[in-house]
């Protein structure tokens, strides 16, 4: 089986405008979440998220960053092993895609990278640290 769709996120500007939108659209969000900066919605095989913070090397969940500019939606797919993820990348960028960020570790225990595609979405890989 090939890589798998792991993860869906939306970076947004306002969390409660964007928690109304996804309940009218029928999607179960949490109670209160209206007043989270990052909220994380289970689905069957996914999990899809709503977050103002942006995930960079200094993310820091009690900054209160801005989701303006850059992207605004990210494709998260999910490696298995830390090595694997950076094969993964150095694979990418050797076919030419552009980093949007190298490989790192993150201060929630998780390894990520980001990769643009052809059309400047940011893809982001990630594994467990320990993996």
């Amino acid at each position: 089986m090939g890589l798998e769709l792991y993860m869906v996120g939306v970076i947004v500007e306002d969390m409660p405008r964007a928690v109304e939108f996804y309940r009218r659209l029928g999607v179960d969000v949490p109670d209160d979440s209206e007043t989270k900066p990052h909220v994380e919605i289970k689905m069957s095989g996914m999990t899809f998220f709503l977050s103002t913070h942006r995930l960079n090397a200094r993310w820091d969940p009690a900054k209160t960053e801005p989701a303006a500019g850059g992207y605004k939606m990210i494709l998260e797919f999910y490696l298995k092993t830390r090595e694997e993820l950076d094969a993964k990348y150095a694979e990418m960028i050797g076919y030419g895609y552009e980093s949007h960020h190298a490989p790192f570790v993150t201060p929630f225990n998780m390894y990520f990278c980001f990769i643009n595609d052809p059309d400047g979405n940011t893809i982001l890989l990630s594994s467990e640290v320990g993996t």
